[in-house]
């Protein structure tokens, strides 16, 4: 994705207490380079709005009414499958992480952040697709490492990664975009793409998450 002509990266916002919906859009309001384009009070009102409004981010409320977070982001995924999703909640639960990147959150964070880190999160998720924080590292690291990675029967234990397959894996680990592992690697950004489909096949995994957890597994980050 690039930012459009207005130079603008367009955000959904969904959460069923307007208050806060009103917070976050105020607090950020100061930053010219992101716009709301539309906000839910639950996900069947979101997955609506996302038929009709192209978002580049969309801020996502674990718990709310009709349609919560869990239920509608595979479903957000299906609709606009290049859109960045950043849950939102009240609660750190480790394993609640762990589901939530695993079936497609570009990250995860806690309602009382602050706005910088907020306006942070869009940023990255927008050029590097993830933003790592305390919780989500958390998460990644100790509870996949240990318990997860157990329940993955999907990911593979033989796979077989070449020399450039096993660099542009490390180079995901350390969260560079794609054009940054193509500019390292020197290669094109398609080749990347598809040495990223490769890694899938190979490992079992169903997204980038799942190479991270096959990374941690088998100690390449």
């Amino acid at each position: 994705m690039s930012i459009d002509n207005n130079g603008t990266i367009k955000i959904l916002i969904a959460d069923d207490h307007a208050v806060f919906r009103t917070g976050v859009k105020s607090s950020l309001s100061h930053y010219t380079d992101i716009e709301f384009i539309g906000e839910a009070e639950n996900g069947v009102q979101l997955l609506h709005l996302a038929r009709f409004l192209q978002a580049d981010i969309i801020l996502l409320d674990i718990q709310m009414p009709v349609m919560d977070g869990i239920a509608t982001l595979p479903e957000i995924k299906k609709i606009l499958p290049n859109a960045k999703v950043i849950m939102l909640t009240m609660n750190d639960d480790i394993s609640m992480i762990s589901k939530l990147m695993e079936i497609g959150a570009n990250s995860y964070l806690i309602k009382n952040s602050e706005s910088e880190t907020i306006y942070e999160a869009i940023k990255t998720v927008y050029t590097k697709e993830f933003f790592f924080n305390d919780y989500t590292n958390k998460a990644m690291l100790s509870g996949l490492r240990n318990k997860r990675v157990a329940e993955q029967p999907h990911l593979s234990d033989n796979a077989e990664l070449s020399d450039k397959e096993m660099h542009v894996l490390k180079l995901m680990c350390d969260e560079k975009s794609t054009k940054e592992i193509a500019d390292l690697v020197e290669i094109s950004p398609r080749t990347v793409e598809a040495i990223r489909d490769r890694l899938k096949m190979k490992t079992g995994a169903k997204g980038t998450a799942g190479l991270i957890l096959y990374a941690i597994k088998h100690g390449i980050a």
